[in-house]
């Protein structure tokens, strides 16, 4: 599995579109043509924030993701970059 290193920048993928929905959210790639499921909406919340914190990290608190969270939560943004939905962004 790729690592997730939560003190990066991290976003969405270009050619990723989310679309909320009430068990979180469907994440559909429009080049690999992939769909993720999020079914967890604080995931969701950390998803969309990454694009405006500076660190995945960051991104995960203002979602409201304590420290002892983010082991599990980094395993699964860890899931979204290995299928591409988010990629690294340099600052």
């Amino acid at each position: 599995m790729t690592e997730m290193d939560l003190d990066r920048a991290w976003d969405l993928h270009p050619q990723v579109s989310v679309r909320p929905e009430p068990f979180g959210a469907l994440l559909y790639h429009f080049g690999t043509r992939r769909l993720s499921f999020l079914k967890d909406r604080r995931l969701l919340a950390a998803v969309q924030a990454l694009g405006g914190a500076p660190t995945a990290r960051a991104a995960c608190r203002s979602a409201g993701l304590g420290e002892d969270e983010l082991p599990r939560y980094g395993r699964a943004l860890a899931v979204l970059v290995q299928s591409s939905m988010l990629v690294g962004r340099t600052p």
